[in-house]
C-alpha cells in the first residue's frame, strides 16, 4: 500500500534483531514499528533503535490495529515522534505526523482524530 503511494519500502524486519540490523545497513528515512510483535515489544523496539541504533526519534513511528488510547502513556514516553492506527496509515498520514513533530505540534494520529 505505502509502494503506491509513492514510499520505497526498503525493508521488513520481523524480530527486533532483525529491525535493528536492517536498520544500520539500510539507514531508512522512517521505521515504522508496530506496538505488538507477538513475543515482542514495540516499544522495546523502538528504544533499543533509539539508543543502540542512534535512530533520531523523528524518524521513528509506532503503529498499531488498536487503539491510540490502548497505550496512550506508553506512546508519550516512548522516544518516537508518534502514533499512526493502521487504518490511516498512508504517506500522507506520516509526512504530517513527522510534519507535526517537527514543528513541536502534537503529534499521535492523524489531525481531526
Amino acid at each position: 500500500m505505502l509502494e503506491r503511494e509513492g514510499v520505497a519500502v526498503v525493508g521488513v524486519a520481523s524480530t527486533s534483531a532483525d529491525a535493528l540490523r536492517q536498520v544500520e545497513d539500510l539507514r531508512p528515512d522512517v521505521t515504522l514499528v508496530d506496538i505488538d510483535l507477538g513475543g515482542e515489544s514495540g516499544f522495546e523496539v523502538v528504544r533499543r533503535l533509539h539508543r543502540d541504533a542512534g535512530v533520531a526519534a523523528a524518524r521513528l513511528i509506532l503503529i498499531s490495529t488498536h487503539a491510540e488510547e490502548d497505550y496512550a502513556e506508553l506512546i508519550a514516553a516512548s522516544p518516537a515522534a508518534g502514533f499512526l492506527s493502521k487504518t490511516a496509515l498512508g504517506a500522507g498520514a506520516i509526512r504530517d505526523l513527522l510534519g507535526r513533530h517537527a514543528n513541536g505540534d502534537p503529534v499521535s494520529g492523524p489531525r481531526g482524530t
